[in-house]
């Protein structure tokens, strides 16, 4: 498997994780166009600008459907998706549609520290 296009969500209580995940990782990540939704993506453009990041909606008012969207299209080939399994989330139907498509079109995703490594392994 050739991953070209990630993708980054991170529930709230997540989103620092990724970012630190994302520090620790940006000379692989470098290679990679990145998609994520806006709130996530913002914060990671702050602590890594030299990260080209296409920044979606965020995910509550459609950026994780816009990433559901990318995979469909297949426009995407993994995602990293930091989800807090503590705290309910308005938008929990978006999570779940977004999920199954990665499941149904075959798309690793990686939901918490140890399995974006081993996502991270494949480049």
């Amino acid at each position: 498997m050739t991953i070209k296009t990630i993708g980054f969500v991170a529930h709230d209580e997540k989103k620092s994780e990724l970012v630190g995940w994302v520090e620790k990782n940006q000379a692989k990540l470098e290679q990679l166009s990145i998609l994520s939704t806006g709130t996530t993506g913002g914060l990671i453009q702050e602590k890594c600008p030299q990260l080209s990041i296409q920044r979606l909606k965020s995910g509550p008012l459609g950026g994780d459907q816009q990433l559901g969207a990318a995979i469909c299209e297949d426009r995407l080939d993994a995602m990293v998706f930091f989800i807090d399994p503590l705290s309910p989330h308005p938008h929990d139907v978006d999570v779940k549609a977004l999920l199954r498509l990665a499941i149904l079109y075959n798309v690793p995703f990686a939901c918490n520290l140890a399995s974006a490594d081993a996502l991270l392994n494949l480049l």
